[in-house]
């Protein structure tokens, strides 16, 4: 593997606090930085068997209902450090909100407030979690990522707030 995807180098970042299983990658992944990246069950399980075979992982310690740990190795590492001395490229947004949005008018009027107000509630609850992580925020970088997860939710909810009923 001579280039990291940025779903490989977040597991690679997220395995420098030691070893995890996909699960618990999954899991971390969206608690750490699920505002502004996601990264699916899939994913993770497409990625692992490629990072170990390229020597970027290891294998860890087998644990309950044959669930495999996963452990960054010394190349895994450097890998990642390269990655993150990278210039990062343009930001993709993919949001199924707003790609539902664009084509709601196929809905009726009905299906579309329902739409809507769906949302709002989802991003309302994610603005209260993000608000949280932001005051429960450290470290400047990490607080400035959550700050990010904020005003995108924050921006979402504004934009719900202006379709009209």
């Amino acid at each position: 593997m001579t280039e990291l995807n940025s779903t490989s180098a977040a597991l690679l970042g997220l395995l420098h606090d030691g070893p995890k299983t996909g699960g618990q990658l999954v899991a971390a992944a969206t608690e750490r930085f699920g505002g502004f990246f996601s990264v699916t069950r899939s994913q993770v399980y497409r990625e692992l068997p490629a990072l170990t075979e390229s020597g970027l992982l290891r294998l860890g310690k087998q644990g309950p209902r044959s669930s495999q740990q996963y452990a960054i190795t010394a190349a895994g590492k450097r890998a990642f450090k390269s990655w993150l001395n990278t210039e990062p490229g343009p930001d993709n947004v993919r949001s199924p909100l707003i790609l539902r949005l664009v084509h709601a008018g196929s809905l009726t009027p009905k299906q579309r407030a329902a739409l809507v107000e769906s949302a709002r509630e989802q991003y309302t609850a994610r603005l209260d979690e993000a608000k949280n992580a932001a005051k429960a925020a450290t470290d400047p970088y990490e607080k400035a990522a959550a700050d990010f997860t904020v005003a995108h939710n924050r921006a979402i909810v504004k934009l719900l707030d202006s379709i009209p009923e």
